[in-house]
């Protein structure tokens, strides 16, 4: 019987997953890579440091739950003994795309003949008018979607190892001008295009930070009603794919730029500079 590995985006995945009654046991990468700090080499010392110092620093996670909810499970993937195959199962947006870059970089370092890779990802579907997640999904197309993987080869994970050594770098002209097409990568183009979006525009601020701005200009907002709005235009717009703890952590950023009264937020002199 084969022994089947399935690393999935997040807990509502491994919850449907679950629920399908497909074979093989479930490892959640729970990381937010698009954010913070990286090291090229994933799973190096370095590499944990700096997750675990930006998620102490902007999140408040204590070392001992990021390494219980986090490294103790990522780590799995250095030793596949007895795994015939690993399923990896993630999304077309820059959240999710940055992670699988690394996933498929670690998978690399620790690269084993007698292992099959595969790849579940999910965006555009015939018919529908939204890309859809993998929580679009009931577990009763699971077993379809799994019908549809696509064969990860070492080669492909090669291509991965170095659009992730691309991206941990974060120039911004190398960004543009790599190519990060591949067939059996077909949304890593467009997440890339929405992560040099990031960077900052003429007025010092990114496409992010500028649209906050301009919801706590057109409205009176309070910060959930703020996060709110990102999270629709997020969706109607972008390929993001950020939680809402991402979003209020870019406001509480932006302080020096409003002000807040009886939980409303408004502007300042500085931040009406900015639009």
């Amino acid at each position: 019987m084969d022994n089947i590995l399935h690393v999935v985006n997040g807990d509502s995945t491994a919850k449907i997953l679950k629920e399908s009654n497909i074979q093989g046991d479930i490892l959640v990468w729970h990381e937010m890579l698009c954010e913070g700090p990286l090291d090229k080499e994933v799973g190096s010392d370095t590499f944990w440091m700096n997750r675990y110092n930006f998620f102490k620093n902007e999140f408040n996670v204590e070392r001992l739950e990021y390494f219980d909810k986090t490294i103790k499970k990522i780590v799995q993937l250095e030793d596949l003994e007895g795994v015939n195959e690993v399923v990896l199962w993630f999304e077309y947006d820059l959240f999710c795309q940055i992670n699988l870059l690394a996933t498929c970089s670690y998978l690399l370092k620790n690269y084993r003949k007698d292992v099959t890779y595969s790849l579940v990802c999910v965006g555009y579907e015939k018919g529908k008018d939204k890309l859809q997640t993998l929580s679009d999904y009931t577990s009763e197309e699971y077993p379809k979607l799994l019908e549809n993987k696509i064969k990860i080869t070492k080669a492909n994970l090669e291509f991965t190892d170095k659009c992730w050594e691309v991206y941990v770098k974060n120039n911004k002209e190398e960004l543009q001008n790599y190519k990060f097409k591949n067939p059996k990568f077909w949304y890593l183009p467009k997440a890339i295009e929405q992560h040099l979006k990031r960077f900052p525009l003429e007025n010092g601020l990114n496409e992010i930070q500028n649209k906050i701005l301009q919801i706590i200009q057109a409205n009176s907002f309070s910060e959930k009603e703020i996060v709110r709005e990102l999270l629709l235009w997020q969706n109607a717009e972008t390929v993001y794919g950020f939680g809402d703890l991402q979003y209020f952590n870019y406001l509480k950023k932006l302080s020096d730029y409003y002000q807040v009264k009886d939980e409303i937020y408004s502007l300042n002199k500085l931040g009406k500079s900015k639009i």
